[in-house]
């Protein structure tokens, strides 16, 4: 907390913010949602010693979820062997010992992804259980038709990129390469709700066809800060000074299945474009926040896809089927399969968890309490966080006024931090910073907006925003 900035947190008990709701409504139901997975996955065991155990361990969440219901103070996590226990528990006692309903709104959601993994962790029979992860995969399926499209789409770009740029007009691959960045992050961005009919053609020539297209645009209206050409800016310099040196980008990832995906169609796009020489993914280490990657996450997503057929054909829980993947189809993902395959044995696709990401605070922290993966990330060209909760973490979930620059929120990873740095998340939380004057009043007006009493226009997920530091300048 000593890191921290002055500006206060969200609170659970800030009646007019999405911090309550999660508190008082979200939460109760993962909690629900985690017991009836560890119900069915008990209901299939064998082992009687195994099976006791799960039910125990079902008897504490159930009680876990009534402390969380009826306002009791948070209690110390039990020391499972990893060293964040005692910063949780030091933190813990730094706020007073609050109860669930009048709390840092980050520090209580940290708390309770991370009290949950103890009791997997503190087992005999279930550690590295997730709750979560039967819920990913069936997710992912239920993208089979942006998988399979963007796949097709993949192929194309890679082969195009293989292709080299000889006799090639400079500035055509340039504004080609700046597009096609846009759209690979924008994907990233919308994650399933993106109009993939973005990425209609891939040849340089053609590519410049989708700068007016309408889909384009529509695709962007709702992007209240959008910094990608910046961020564009400086690895096409790198590229340009530094051909034939190590150019690192980083992505720090934020949901598994159908966005962890796309992350790595990114990833394999930056390195094929000779955007990036490496790309390092920063997964957690523990399920985190229902949905967010793991490195197991990794492994099952890659094993759809090596079996393309198999997985997007089985039968589902209700016993539907599905119709059978084309030759072409199933041709497309091997595709993928093999070729990020490829960079990962090469060492250009690299996954990097740390404990850090997993602990209870703002990356205000991170060169004090984890100088390690600060001074890592000062390696990488571009640092790609992704998602909602790493905005929150980078600006300390703190209660901005939303017209405070994003370079003045993220502190210490700031400008001179040496670390670059580009978020993009669609809102899902209060925390916004960087917005012209007069937006957010304007956006509270519009229907469901929230009016005087709240911000609730930036709960949706329909409004995002795109915001890049360059730390090295």
């Amino acid at each position: 907390m000593e890191y921290d900035p002055q500006t206060p947190q969200y609170l659970t008990s800030d009646k007019g913010s999405f911090a309550s709701v999660s508190a008082r409504e979200r939460w109760p139901v993962i909690l629900t949602g985690a017991i009836d997975d560890l119900h069915r996955s008990v209901g299939a065991v064998t082992d009687e010693e195994k099976a006791q155990e799960g039910k125990a361990i079902i008897e504490k969440l159930a009680a876990f979820k009534y402390e969380l219901q009826h306002n009791r103070q948070l209690t110390p996590l039990p020391e499972d062997g990893l060293p964040d226990i005692a910063e949780y528990n030091k933190e813990l006692e730094q706020r007073g010992n609050p109860s669930w309903h009048h709390v840092s709104w980050l520090y209580s959601e940290c708390y309770l992804y991370r009290r949950l993994s103890t009791l997997f962790s503190l087992s005999k029979h279930w550690k590295g259980y997730d709750v979560f992860a039967r819920q990913k995969m069936s997710t992912f399926k239920s993208s089979r038709p942006a998988v399979l499209e963007l796949a097709a789409r993949y192929k194309e770009l890679a082969e195009e990129a293989e292709k080299g740029t000889e006799g090639k007009d400079p500035e055509q691959i340039e504004q080609a390469n700046r597009i096609l960045f846009s759209e690979m992050c924008e994907i990233c961005l919308w994650g399933n709700a993106t109009d993939l009919s973005l990425l209609t053609s891939l040849t340089y020539e053609d590519i410049q066809k989708l700068q007016g297209s309408e889909a384009r645009k529509a695709s962007e209206k709702n992007i209240l800060v959008n910094d990608l050409d910046a961020a564009f800016d400086v690895l096409q310099k790198a590229r340009r000074e530094r051909k034939n040196e190590e150019r690192r980008v980083d992505i720090v990832l934020d949901n598994s299945g159908f966005e962890l995906f796309v992350d790595l169609i990114l990833a394999g796009y930056l390195l094929s474009a000779g955007l990036a020489t490496t790309v390092v993914l920063h997964p957690k280490l523990i399920p985190w926040f229902v949905s967010d990657v793991t490195p197991p996450d990794f492994a099952a997503l890659i094993d759809a896809l090596s079996d393309a057929q198999g997985f997007y054909t089985a039968p589902d829980d209700s016993g539907k089927t599905f119709d059978p993947l084309s030759e072409k189809e199933v041709s497309e993902v091997k595709f993928l399969f093999d070729h990020w395959s490829h960079l990962h044995q090469e060492g250009k696709l690299i996954i990097r968890p740390h404990t850090f990401w997993t602990t209870p605070g703002g990356y205000w922290r991170m060169p004090y309490t984890a100088p390690d993966l600060f001074n890592d990330l000062k390696e990488s060209e571009l640092v790609l966080f992704k998602g909602d909760l790493n905005y929150r973490k980078l600006t300390n979930d703190s209660t901005w006024d939303p017209t405070t620059p994003f370079t003045t929120a993220i502190g210490p990873l700031g400008p001179k931090s040496g670390v670059r740095v580009m978020a993009f998340r669609t809102c899902k939380a209060d925390v916004v910073v960087g917005l012209p004057t007069g937006v957010d009043e304007q956006l509270r007006q519009l229907p469901d907006g929230g009016g005087d009493e709240a911000r609730k226009w930036a709960w949706s997920g329909k409004w995002a925003v795109v915001s890049f530091c360059d730390g090295k300048a």
